[in-house]
C-alpha cells in the first residue's frame, strides 16, 4: 500500500496506469475539543486510506495512498483558534486540479476519502464526484465514500448517527487507533459528555460549533473513547471504501 510521496519517480511510475485506484484522504486543520490536534481529520483520513489501500492490494488491485489534503472549509469552528479555512470555490478547483493531474497522466480511478464532515464542504467533494461520474479511456472517474449518507452512518455507531460527534467518542477512538501519542489523554478523560443536537441545530439555521452550544470545539463523549473501537471503525471504513470500489469497478476484482 505505497504512499506517492514516498515514492521515487521510477517507482510511481509503475502506478500510474487506467489500473491503478488512487486514494486522496481529504482532512482539515480546524479545532477538535481540548483533547485533539488540529489535524485530527488528516490522521483520521489518512489512515482510513491507508487501511483501504491494503485490503485492495489483498485483492490483487493495485492502490495509490495520495499525499493527504489537509485543508477544506472549516466555517464551523469558527471563533476558536487554529482554524484554517479555504474559500468553496478554491476546494472545488483545488480537487479538481489533482483529478486532472492524475488523469493526465494515465490513472482513471480516483477515490475520495474525506474525515472532515462539515456539510458545505461534503456538498463540493459529492459536486466534484458527480463532475466525473464515468470512466473513459480519457477521463479519470472519481468515487466519492460519503461516511454522511444513511446507509453509510449506520455502520458507525450511535454518536455518529446522531452528528453530536465532533472530536467526542468517534473521531477520538479513531485518533487513539491511528495516532495516540497524538491524544491529551489527561485532558480526554476528564472532558464530560457535551450533547448539542448538532442535526438539529443546522437544520435550524446554527452554523457554528459555538452558537450550536459546543463551547469547548467538542461534543459528544470523548473520554468513552478507546483505541480498539477506533481500530473496529477503521475496519468498518475500510470495508465502506472497498464496497465502493468494488461496485464501482467490477473488472478490478475476479
Amino acid at each position: 500500500m505505497p504512499d506517492l510521496d514516498k515514492l521515487t519517480w521510477p517507482e510511481a511510475a509503475g502506478f500510474f496506469n487506467a489500473r491503478t485506484v488512487a486514494i486522496l484522504p481529504v482532512g482539515s486543520t480546524e479545532p477538535h475539543g481540548p483533547h485533539l490536534p488540529l489535524d485530527t481529520d488528516v490522521t483520521i483520513a489518512t489512515a482510513w486510506a491507508r487501511s483501504a489501500a491494503a485490503e485492495l492490494e489483498a485483492l490483487e488491485v493495485p492502490a495509490l495512498v495520495l499525499p493527504p489534503l489537509a485543508y477544506g472549509l472549516t466555517n464551523w469552528t469558527c471563533g476558536f483558534a487554529g482554524r484554517v479555512t479555504l474559500r468553496p470555490g478554491t476546494l472545488w478547483a483545488l480537487l479538481e486540479d489533482i483529478v486532472l493531474s492524475l488523469e493526465r497522466d494515465g490513472l482513471r480511478r480516483v477515490v475520495f476519502a474525506n474525515a472532515h464532515l462539515e456539510p458545505e464542504h461534503v456538498q463540493i467533494l459529492r459536486g466534484v464526484a458527480l463532475d466525473h461520474a464515468r470512466r473513459t479511456s480519457e477521463r479519470a472517474q472519481v468515487v466519492f465514500v460519503d461516511v454522511t449518507r444513511r446507509a453509510h452512518a449506520q455502520e458507525l455507531g450511535d454518536e455518529f448517527r446522531s452528528g453530536d460527534c465532533h472530536a467526542g467518542r468517534y473521531e477520538s477512538s479513531l485518533v487513539l487507533a491511528a495516532d495516540p501519542a497524538a491524544v491529551r489523554e489527561r485532558e480526554r478523560r476528564g472532558l464530560p459528555p457535551v450533547g448539542i443536537d448538532l442535526i438539529a441545530k443546522m437544520r435550524s439555521g446554527v452554523s457554528s460549533f459555538r452558537a450550536a452550544g459546543a463551547e469547548r470545539a467538542y461534543c459528544g463523549d470523548p473520554a468513552s473513547a478507546s483505541a480498539a473501537e477506533g481500530e473496529d471503525l477503521l475496519r468498518r471504513l475500510s470495508a465502506m471504501l472497498v464496497a465502493s470500489v468494488r461496485e464501482t469497478w467490477p473488472d478490478l476484482v475476479a
